[in-house]
């Protein structure tokens, strides 16, 4: 089964830098997978903040982190990152990554389909911008 583990959370000031990380691991999992991360603050409902396709390596972000965030993938360790840079208190949630082996998840970020056709999820990790 495939497995996602994401990590990189913590507190930091804003203005300040984090980068998550994304390990995937399973079977029929290849090389140039695709990831999605996604947010979820408190009362908040869950939102695309970026993706990086399958095929292609083509990324995506939302407007409220165009500029700020970047989303790279180290073949060779199955590992989709995210480095945040700039980071505001209202970037403050829980950090999910995901993928699918049948929606890709930037359609997912893009808004043209719910997360809820992303069949795996790594456990979220924790980002608190705050002074």
């Amino acid at each position: 089964e495939v497995q996602l583990q994401a990590s990189g959370g913590g507190l930091v000031q804003p203005g300040g830098s984090l980068r998550l990380s994304c390990a995937a691991s399973g079977p029929g999992l290849d090389y140039k997978f695709g990831i999605g991360w996604f947010r979820q603050a408190p009362g908040k409902e869950r939102e695309g903040v970026s993706c990086i396709h399958r095929t292609d390596g083509s990324t995506a972000y939302a407007d409220s982190v165009k500029g700020r965030f970047t989303i790279s993938r180290d073949y060779a360790k199955r590992t989709v990152y995210l480095q945040m840079n700039s980071l505001k208190p209202e970037d403050t949630a829980v950090y999910y990554c995901a993928t699918d082996f049948e929606t890709s998840p930037c359609t997912v970020v893009s808004g043209a389909a719910s997360y809820y056709r992303l069949d795996y999820w790594g456990k979220g990790t924790l980002v608190t911008v705050s002074s």
